[in-house]
């Protein structure tokens, strides 16, 4: 993002934290005496919770920036949260999650920036979901396009730049955890090629608007919407892309992920991740960043694309006090070449990559069961360290 709106928006973070309103709020959790803002983020009208976004992304450089996490509630709600809180550490994450609005950016030495805007909400005890962002920005990252074992390891500058959008509503099925929905994708980018021969030329390869309508099926019987110990999700969406939708090109894309949490004694939780993406279409040519890649902690984004991706992980976490915990975690995945169509999802299991790390948490919102903390991770060929918010899965 701009460097303007970069300070603007850190502005907003800090002066949040020092309007009229702050100087009666406690940031001492009455149970255990600790730092915490969950009061802050209940009774301050303008309160959330400000979460530096210190990039480390081998992708994209160092950066910076921050993100506003505010937590809407009524006054009933806040009471209701309050008082089952005082009763128990973890008491008032057991409930209904708030409605969640997400605001800001950050930009890196390389000059990627990004702004966004999302927000969550539930209706009717948790029986419907609604999940919407919008985002702008640009990303200037290496690409690697090429199948040819020769060739793999070449990576192109490219610069995409544009802004787009997600919806996403759900709907849970009478007296169960599993919700069916509907989703819609838009984006509307400009990918330009840089020459990387020092003389600061550029190559517009072409403006592209992808639009996609598909279905969402998810099952939720996890304990926790921010920082889940026990129980267990599951994924899958399926979006077509068409020029009835408005989209320059036709295919569709398929998601399945899945997550489990298994407490192992008092205080460890293991916990294990599975993601599978795929790509089909007829068409030789996508915008770069259509194609799925392998997400683990530590392996540059988009470093390894393609038609068919997937990755593997587990975490071993332990609450070594109400407040704070640490955590290992390692993991695998692997990628078909893009546009290798006859090669099938078999071929992302040829050459597996992978990474693993370190991080802690600690509890920033009992009354919410909020977590926040640091995860250092490492792969064959990069290292980095993230801010995160929840588990980190």
């Amino acid at each position: 993002m701009p460097r303007t709106l970069c300070r603007s928006t850190l502005g907003l973070a800090l002066a949040s934290l020092c309007t009229p309103y702050s100087h009666a709020t406690n940031f001492t959790d009455p149970l255990d005496g600790q730092f915490d803002m969950g009061e802050y983020l209940a009774e301050n009208a303008y309160g959330f919770l400000p979460i530096p976004v210190i990039i480390t992304e081998p992708a994209v450089g160092y950066g910076f920036g921050v993100v506003g996490m505010f937590l809407h509630e009524t006054e009933a709600q806040k009471e209701q949260r309050r008082k089952v809180a005082l009763q128990s550490v973890d008491g008032g994450a057991q409930l209904i999650p708030p409605a969640v609005t997400v605001a800001g950016g950050a930009m890196t030495e390389n000059g990627t920036w990004f702004a966004l805007l999302g927000h969550r909400r539930v209706w009717k005890e948790d029986s419907i979901r609604y999940l919407g962002g919008i985002g702008f920005g640009s990303a200037i990252m290496q690409f690697y396009p090429f199948s040819s074992a020769a060739l793999k390891d070449k990576g192109v500058e490219l610069e995409t730049e544009g802004f787009g959008g997600i919806q996403k509503l759900q709907f849970r099925l009478p007296e169960t955890s599993l919700f069916v929905g509907v989703q819609q994708f838009y984006a509307d980018s400009e990918v330009t090629l840089n020459s990387g021969l020092g003389n600061g030329n550029s190559y517009s390869l072409g403006k592209t608007k992808s639009s996609g309508l598909g279905f969402n099926l998810e099952y939720d019987a996890k304990n926790s919407l921010f920082y889940p110990t026990r129980g267990w999700d599951f994924n899958a969406e399926y979006l077509w892309f068409r020029e009835g939708f408005g989209s320059d090109n036709n295919y569709e894309t398929f998601l399945a992920s899945s997550r489990v949490y298994l407490p192992i004694a008092t205080n460890w939780t293991l916990a294990f991740a599975a993601e599978y993406n795929a790509l089909t279409t007829n068409e030789s040519r996508l915008p770069p960043l259509a194609y799925p890649d392998v997400d683990l902690r530590g392996i540059a984004a988009n470093r390894y694309q393609g038609n068919h991706t997937s990755s593997y992980q587990s975490q071993l976490m332990w609450q070594f006090t109400p407040r704070w915990s640490v955590s290992l975690f390692g993991g695998a995945g692997g990628n078909s070449g893009i546009g290798d169509a006859n090669e099938g999802a078999s071929s992302m299991f040829d050459d597996m990559h992978w990474a693993y790390g370190t991080g802690f948490r600690y509890l920033i919102a009992r009354r919410y069961g909020i977590h926040g903390g640091i995860d250092i991770a490492f792969s064959e060929e990069d290292s980095a360290f993230y801010f995160n918010v929840g588990t980190g899965l």
